[in-house]
């Protein structure tokens, strides 16, 4: 198995690495040319939920409405010892998540809200940090149009699109290592979403926030904030049910769509090694970061790709004791392929990587990873049956006997409403 995935995707790793903005145009027209060639509501954490199938809702005419959903996901994973010695080293019994999302408006139509609370550890927070954080997401929007509409309160930021997916519409059990390293995350602010108005097919969206820059649940900090811009392009027209932010083409496009989106975010004088998120710093750092994306899905395949990059004037702090710790600078990528074999069963194929920039090879390693999943839809996104095998790699180092080297499993259940 290690060789076969060697063989798929080692061979393109240092061209990736060497012309990835070429690489990444390259895809993205092979994409476009091909569409030209070829002539259940997803959850959206963008906005709130008010048209559902599912769910329990309460409502009195326009005044009130209240749409109650809950998800779980119960899950097994494990990790080797190293890639050749394939003995247990670590177990993963857990729910990993358990979600409550409240969705509705009061007293108008136009003034909507999007609640989403956290149970488990993961969504507690409480696997790296000091304290509880129940809450995942808590804003208000105000619709002036169909087309616009701006937001107060914590929710997701404008950033790659594997993010700002729901974790209940992803293809494999969880997000990729490129997306722990590099996302926006969550944090607390002021946001603005505008879709262009045009006469033809193509759809033009604009989205931006400006925030406290320190994540979820931020304490009262300093005047530096985070100022976050992102750029969607739909050359095809909209997909079916929102499945620009759903993973998997199980709506099975009759005909070819593609999204493509470029964020940026300047993060002054951040507090933590990876803007929102991270370990604490001994100094405040300056921090920006590029994201370019893209989605494309045609007759049960889809295909996602993203490319990262973060820079930091100066990435090193220290405190008074000689310690040191880093901005985590560098690049990362993530690409996935996927195909629908039948109705309900899904294929999918990941490869992400994160490369550290050279100042940085002593404090963090370079690391990649590739995974074949497996989903059964037995309601869509809402309940499913996931199965992903993968192996990880350090230092560009695939070897087997390379101790640093390991496999992993996780086998999850998804159940919801």
């Amino acid at each position: 198995m290690a060789i076969l995935l060697r063989l798929l995707f080692f061979p393109f790793m240092k061209i990736i690495q060497a012309n990835s903005w070429k690489v990444f145009s390259i895809a993205f027209a092979f994409l476009i040319t091909f569409s030209h060639w070829s002539v259940a509501q997803n959850e959206s954490d963008e906005r709130a939920l008010i048209n559902v199938k599912n769910g329990i809702s309460i409502s009195q005419d326009s005044l009130f409405l209240l749409n109650l959903r809950f998800r779980m996901q119960n899950r097994f994973g494990f990790r080797t010892e190293s890639g050749e010695d394939l003995s247990i080293e670590q177990t993963d019994f857990r729910v990993r998540r358990l979600r409550l999302r409240l969705d509705g408006y009061v007293l108008n139509p136009r003034i909507q809200y999007y609640i989403q609370l956290g149970f488990s550890k993961s969504d507690l927070d409480l696997d790296g940090g000091d304290f509880a954080q129940p809450i995942r997401d808590a804003i208000v929007y105000y619709h002036f149009t169909k087309n616009f509409y701006v937001g107060f309160g914590q929710s997701k930021l404008p950033g790659n699109r594997e993010r700002v997916v729901s974790s209940g519409n992803l293809q494999f059990s969880d997000r990729s290592i490129a997306n722990a390293v590099f996302t926006l995350d969550r944090d607390f602010g002021f946001f603005g979403y505008y879709t262009l108005p045009t006469k033809g097919k193509a759809i033009y969206q604009l989205k931006g926030a400006i925030n406290t820059g320190e994540g979820r649940n931020p304490s009262p900090g300093d005047n530096g904030l985070s100022y976050t811009g992102r750029f969607e392009f739909l050359p095809l027209g909209n997909f079916k049910n929102n499945g620009d932010y759903s993973e998997g083409d199980l709506e099975k496009e009759e005909s070819p769509k593609l999204s493509f989106g470029l964020s940026y975010n300047w993060n002054e004088g951040a507090m933590r090694s990876r803007g929102q998120l991270g370990a604490y710093l001994y100094e405040k750092r300056d921090q920006e970061i590029l994201i370019a994306d893209f989605m494309f899905k045609y007759l049960g395949w889809a295909a996602m790709g993203e490319f990262f990059q973060r820079d930091s004037p100066n990435p090193f702090t220290q405190n008074d004791f000689g310690a040191t710790r880093v901005v985590w600078v560098g690049k990362g990528y993530n690409f996935h392929l996927s195909r629908m074999l039948g109705r309900k069963s899904e294929l999918a194929l990941r490869y992400a990587a994160v490369l550290p920039k050279k100042e940085l090879l002593g404090y963090e390693n370079r690391m990649d990873e590739s995974v074949i999943g497996y989903s059964r839809y037995l309601n869509g996104h809402r309940i499913k049956i996931q199965g992903n095998l993968g192996y990880s790699w350090a230092n560009e180092k695939p070897l087997l006997r390379n101790t640093e080297n390991f496999w992993f499993g996780i086998f999850q259940v998804e159940f919801g409403i």
